[in-house]
């Protein structure tokens, strides 16, 4: 099992100039500072406030062509369905419907927000492990395109909710093919050990009696290893061929198979990791399912989001303790979670042109939270930061904001959108009214 990366690594960091040539939507000025495209991240945050995220529409819509293409040069008839749990911000959304891509969602609340966003429920794949009834049966009359049932009593409650709807709900197992992808154990999903789908050498027999039951279509078979796959595609290639055995298998016992959901996990290099292309993992796909002629789905989210956002973030103050440098942020963990749950590394840029190529010295960058684990990064190379200084996190756009909080009553921050030279608030700062409004005291309570 891999082991998470340590907020310190035992290798020397990418310099910023190297930060800067893997990411081409950033860019450093002169005078400007850094600039997401061509809007100064300083202008942001002098009119929007700090913590802020920022987008870049042009880069969502780079990664998502480069997928797409990938899997069409392997000769795949393909498409490509956005992770939302990723990031369901409407505009971000807006801008992957323009290009045509479908969704994939693993709640009804992501169901509303991609309709909204302009993927329709015909486009969209319904994934997840506790789907209830309600959220069936909203799918279901949404003429939704695919549910990935993950387990046998899953199926049952399926049959009975589209069958009390007179339809029969198009649905694919989601199978477990005990494959180690060699990621962070708490974003492994396809061992034997893990919550998430149908052990395999069980899928045969289930997707059967899914062919028996009322109310059931069964149109396939969908996998998904896990996410922030980075050591090669060898793992997505032993999870596809195993799909492969069983689509064949499927099929010589006389069963429908319409299609195979190859589920997300590409990896992005956060720091210096060596990811696999997109063309890498189209040919995994080609090399194990192409004979079969079906068509097939992926359901990137990360890939896509990831590098395409920035955390805006100012600096509090600079504590200097006994032995270590604090640079204590207003944005917390409560903001960007990763850090704290997965250990995870972000790329920390100064967005002010003259601290760009400042001496460094090793620092420990902090949030406000009343929490130890509220920590970015420890002993990184930073400039001489001052209160009011501005940094970005890198690669901040997939498990961002879609994983805020409110904890210590810091109220969500505020989303900006930009595109080449022209930038919009897509999410105000959400006001502190909004923590009270949906509260009350009950009348019995003393006080």
């Amino acid at each position: 099992m891999a082991s998470p990366l340590p907020l310190a690594p035992d290798t020397p960091d990418p310099e910023f100039r190297d930060l800067l040539a893997q990411r081409p939507q950033l860019t450093a000025h002169a005078q400007d500072g850094l600039c997401l495209e061509d809007v100064p991240l300083a202008r942001i945050a002098a009119e929007v406030g700090t913590p802020s995220w920022a987008y870049s529409a042009n880069t969502l819509r780079r990664r998502y062509r480069a997928l797409r293409d990938a899997l069409g040069d392997a000769g795949l008839r393909a498409t490509v369905h956005f992770a939302a749990k990723s990031n369901s911000n409407l505009a971000v959304l807006r801008v992957l419907a323009g290009e045509g891509a479908g969704a994939d969602v693993v709640s009804g609340g992501e169901l509303r927000l991609t309709v909204a966003g302009g993927i329709g429920a015909d486009r969209t794949v319904f994934s997840g492990v506790g789907k209830t009834a309600a959220e069936v049966r909203e799918a279901l009359a949404a003429n939704i395109f695919q549910i990935n049932a993950e387990s046998a009593e899953e199926v049952e409650m399926l049959s009975a909710v589209a069958a009390e709807m007179g339809l029969r709900a198009p649905v694919a197992i989601r199978v477990n093919p005990d494959v180690d992808a060699r990621t962070h154990a708490k974003i492994t999903t396809g061992k034997a050990e893990n919550k998430f789908g149908v052990a395999i050498a069980d899928a045969a027999a289930l997707y059967a009696r899914m062919a028996s039951l009322p109310g059931i279509r069964p149109i396939g078979i969908a996998v998904h290893i896990g996410s922030q796959i980075t050591e090669g595609v060898s793992a997505f290639r032993a999870a596809y061929a195993r799909v492969a055995e069983l689509v064949t298998a499927l099929r010589g016992r006389g069963l429908p198979v319409e299609r195979v959901d190859c589920g997300g996990g590409l990896g992005i290099p956060y720091r210096d990791e060596v990811a696999p292309k997109p063309e890498a993992l189209a040919g995994a796909i080609a090399g194990a399912l192409k004979h079969l002629d079906l068509p097939v789905m992926i359901e990137p989210g990360r890939w896509i989001a990831g590098p395409a956002g920035v955390l805006i973030s100012r600096v509090v103050l600079v504590k200097h303790g006994a032995t270590r440098r604090f640079v204590v942020l207003d944005a917390g963990m409560n903001d960007l979670l990763r850090p704290a749950m997965y250990d995870a590394w972000h790329g920390i840029l100064p967005v002010g042109a003259e601290l760009f190529h400042s001496a460094r010295r090793p620092a420990d960058v902090v949030g406000p939270v009343c929490e130890t684990g509220d920590t970015f990064t420890r002993g990184r190379d930073l400039p001489e930061l001052r209160p009011g200084d501005v940094v970005a996190m890198l690669d901040a756009g997939a498990y961002g904001a879609a994983m805020s909080s409110t904890y210590n009553a810091r109220p969500l921050a505020a989303e900006v959108l930009v595109d080449g030279n022209r930038w919009a608030v897509v999410r105000e700062r959400q006001p502190f009214e909004d923590l009270l409004a949906r509260q009350s005291v009950p009348d019995w309570v003393a006080g």
